[in-house]
């Protein structure tokens, strides 16, 4: 069976997007599964969260055509490739915006992606622009991470919509892969409310493990270092696999 390509997407940032692709994909490699992470934003979080950088070829390649396995490189974890990011890629955005058919240029890139990994992740950039329009475009289905916080229905009723569009123009086999609650603080009420109130209006969609609120998490990518290998006793680490697990029963 072919590998799936889901676009993380999100267009608020700070909702553990980064975080969420790169977590997913080391523990989807540490179980034996060949995984890809596609950084296609160009704050290139995704690159430096698993220690890598740019150098020479990025995610700017793949817009250009360049073949996937010309750019797809080795990290420190076993089963686990990159194709980084780099600045520069915030130039293409505005680039594509200005081509008639600079929506699929990902699609093209990754057609074959599933050929040799099990998983692909691409990390977006925290909008709806070009580049996560050509993340959608090239996907199988999206996941979306949203923090447990006031305004999370607001911005996922938009991505639904921008969802339903990309479908209906460029991609019909697009489809959400599922809600993760991320950063809830099960100690307030707030937390609570949101993820109700998120869990009342897409039901089955949302995975039943959220990701708490931590400090191992967010410590992490200063060490170049997903939380499950910089800290695999803790309690993100171990609701990251639990989601990677839940994904897997899924696909």
């Amino acid at each position: 069976m072919p590998g799936r390509v889901y676009a993380l997407a999100n267009q608020k940032g700070g909702v553990g997007k980064t975080t969420t692709a790169i977590n997913l994909a080391a523990c989807l490699a540490e179980a034996g599964e060949r995984t890809l992470v596609v950084d296609l934003d160009p704050q290139a979080n995704a690159t430096s969260g698993l220690g890598e950088r740019a150098n020479g070829s990025s995610s700017l390649d793949l817009l250009d055509g360049i073949s996937l396995d010309r750019l797809a490189k080795p990290t420190r974890f076993p089963r686990l490739d990159l194709v980084p990011s780099k600045p520069e890629l915030a130039g293409a955005a505005v680039e594509l915006s200005r081509r008639g058919d600079g929506e699929r240029y990902l699609a093209e890139s990754l057609a074959r992606a599933g050929e040799n990994y099990a998983f692909v992740f691409v990390d977006c950039p925290p909008s709806l622009g070009p580049l996560t329009v050509n993340a959608l475009a090239a996907a199988d289905r999206v996941l979306v991470p949203v923090q447990a916080e006031y305004y999370a229905l607001e911005g996922l009723a938009q991505l639904v919509g921008s969802v339903e569009l990309v479908r209906s123009r460029l991609n019909p086999r697009l489809a959400i892969g599922g809600v993760i609650l991320t950063m809830v603080d099960r100690r307030t009420r707030l937390a609570a409310d949101v993820s109700d109130e998120v869990r009342r209006h897409f039901g089955e969609l949302v995975f039943k493990t959220a990701v708490p609120r931590s400090v191992r998490v967010a410590e992490a990518p200063s060490y170049g270092l997903p939380v499950t290998s910089y800290d695999r006793d803790s309690a993100g680490a171990d609701a990251y696999w639990k989601v990677a697990m839940e994904l897997v029963g899924r696909s």
